[in-house]
């Protein structure tokens, strides 16, 4: 097996282990109707959020070396276009999901009782507006990747 099809499937496994579970992260906390269910689907969300760190690393660390084995890639629109909108997507966490998440992360600590409270609400619809922004852009990658449009 050449270098090049090592890295093919790293990346492939990468996407699968990273994306997949990446796609989920919002619906896992959605599902919590109680405080103690809710920081349960948190902690889900936590163990889940790792792969997608390592999945994530592992796919620009792949990708970067298939387009250094075949330079041709970096003429290719599609590759370049993915390789723009996957760093976007890798922006997207510290510039707008980690502040988001830092208050619900400070009321699951902190909030006494069993009733969710309206403040989580608004702040939780907030957050998945931007981690379903995320996951749109993630969707075109893939196209991208699949089809190679240009």
């Amino acid at each position: 097996m050449t270098l090049y099809k090592i890295l093919v499937f790293i990346h492939i496994f990468s996407a699968i282990m990273g994306v997949g579970p990446g796609f989920i992260l919002t619906t896992v906390v959605k599902s919590g109707k109680t405080m103690t269910e809710l920081r349960h689907s948190y902690a889900i969300r936590h163990r889940l959020h790792i792969f997608v760190m390592i999945g994530g690393t592992l796919l620009l660390v792949s990708g970067l070396g298939l387009g250094l084995l075949n330079p041709a890639l970096f003429r290719q629109g599609w590759y370049v276009t993915s390789l723009i909108l996957f760093l976007i997507a890798l922006a997207i966490g510290p510039v707008m999901l980690s502040p988001r998440s830092k208050p619900i992360k400070a009321m699951l600590e902190s909030h006494q009782g069993e009733e969710i409270p309206e403040e989580y609400w608004k702040l939780s619809k907030e957050l998945f507006k931007y981690e379903n922004l995320e996951n749109f852009i993630i969707m075109i990658i893939i196209a991208l990747m699949i089809l190679k449009p240009f």
